[in-house]
């Protein structure tokens, strides 16, 4: 009789431990999901603003066709890339970052564009998405990260796996150049 109480007791100790971890693992992914939302809202909000900068520096740059071609075309990938698909994601914004910057090297010639109010409002509003894509990111990564813990580490990789839960992909940048220190000379 202690006997069977002993196993019963150990049965639903470990019950519980697995229903606690479980609940761990729905909740880190659904935290993950989330980050990944608000990824994907200051994106969209990024693909919107794009046209307006655009058209701005098409009427004072017609000639500059080729850097405002790719603009258009990274965009259209980033707009178009799978959702779900981290890397598919990763991989078109970091096209459109690089053809931002080609525009924003283009809008230096002119100095009139420069100028223009609408462009530097755009601007403005760019730089702040820009940061808070950033935020975003750091958000994502970090809920990626505690996930890849819970799932990675003992006894969870003995867990996770029967689950059907796996490691989560990090929004990380592919251009070397984005992760350089920049240089400062006075």
């Amino acid at each position: 009789m202690i006997v069977a109480a002993v196993i019963v007791g150990i049965v639903v100790i470990i019950g519980l431990y697995l229903m606690v971890f479980y609940n761990g693992l729905v909740r880190g992914r659904n935290l993950v999901e989330e980050a990944w939302s608000g990824i994907s809202v200051q994106l969209k909000r990024r693909h919107d603003l794009i046209p307006a900068l655009v058209n701005t520096v098409k009427g004072y740059a017609a000639h500059e066709k080729e850097v405002l071609r790719q603009i258009t075309e990274a965009r259209a990938q980033a707009v178009h890339a799978s959702p779900g698909n981290v890397e598919a994601v990763m991989k078109a914004e970091n096209g459109l970052s690089q053809a931002l910057r080609s525009l924003f090297a283009v809008a230096e010639n002119y100095p009139q564009l420069n100028a223009s109010e609408n462009f530097l409002q755009l601007q403005e509003q760019l730089a702040t998405l820009e940061d808070e894509i950033q935020m975003a990111r750091r958000y994502y990564n970090g809920t990626a990260r505690d996930q890849n813990d819970r799932v990675l580490q003992f006894p969870g990789n003995l867990i996770a796996g029967n689950f059907g839960f796996s490691k989560v992909t990090f929004f990380e940048l592919d251009d070397e150049s984005e992760r350089a220190v920049p240089q400062v000379n006075f």
